[in-house]
């Protein structure tokens, strides 16, 4: 590992500029290295040390490590512009019974039962898949943020409201929790630059009460009696 920065790996879709930018303003002498890689990668590396953290999709396996769920992607189903689908803003997957569905290997959705019907092939990659849905041969489902990475021109997608969806998190090994590390934790979850090591804000002094003037009382007039 480089000295002197610290490296994040992040899965394909994720897009962490914004954490980037939050980091470079308050690490200032430590420089942020962002890596794109397979999420199936990304973990290894991370166990053998060459990365401090990563941002893969969930679920992954958590032996000796530490795991923040960020946040979750909407499904959608990537088809041609003059597919049927474009015409809609959003479609269930009962929606998509009679269409040919890939499935690529890197498949990074969990199905319980796969919509659709299984299409002629399994590509090797997301972006094969790609390349098949433009030339009319199925449909893809996959989160937004790949269908955003993969954009062309000739395709479009709409949301599949009762999809399985992919979730976001970071993750890094349980022994390695740093200064630098807590600062990427503070930066992720949203918190201010004076709590991102997730140290408790230093008290206020209690204010003190200004003494009460105690004022004497007034001595009583005696009135005489009359006789």
């Amino acid at each position: 590992m480089t000295k002197g920065e610290f490296r994040v790996a992040y899965a394909p879709g994720v897009t962490p500029g914004k954490w980037a930018g939050l980091w470079a303003e308050r690490v200032r002498d430590v420089p942020l290295r962002l890596i794109q890689m397979a999420g199936a990668e990304a973990l290894p590396l991370l166990r053998d040390g060459g990365v401090d953290a990563v941002f893969v999709r969930l679920p992954v396996d958590r032996e000796a490590l530490h795991v923040i769920p960020l946040y979750v992607e909407t499904t959608v189903v990537v088809v041609p512009k003059d597919h049927v689908v474009a015409a809609v803003e959003e479609v269930e997957l009962a929606d998509l019974a009679d269409e040919d569905v890939f499935e690529p290997l890197d498949e990074v959705l969990s199905w319980a039962d796969r919509p659709g019907q299984p299409a002629f092939t399994r590509p090797e990659s997301t972006a094969e898949a790609i390349e098949l849905v433009a030339s009319g041969a199925g449909v893809l489902l996959l989160p937004q943020s790949l269908a955003r990475l993969h954009h062309r021109k000739d395709l479009t997608y709409r949301t599949v409201t009762d999809a399985p969806r992919s979730q976001i998190g970071l993750a890094w090994l349980e022994a390695e929790t740093t200064d630098l590390m807590e600062d990427l934790i503070g930066i992720v979850r949203g918190r201010t630059p004076n709590s991102t090591r997730g140290r408790t804000p230093q008290q206020q002094p209690a204010r003190k009460k200004p003494p009460q003037k105690h004022s004497t009382p007034k001595p009583r007039r005696r009135t005489r009696r009359r006789t």
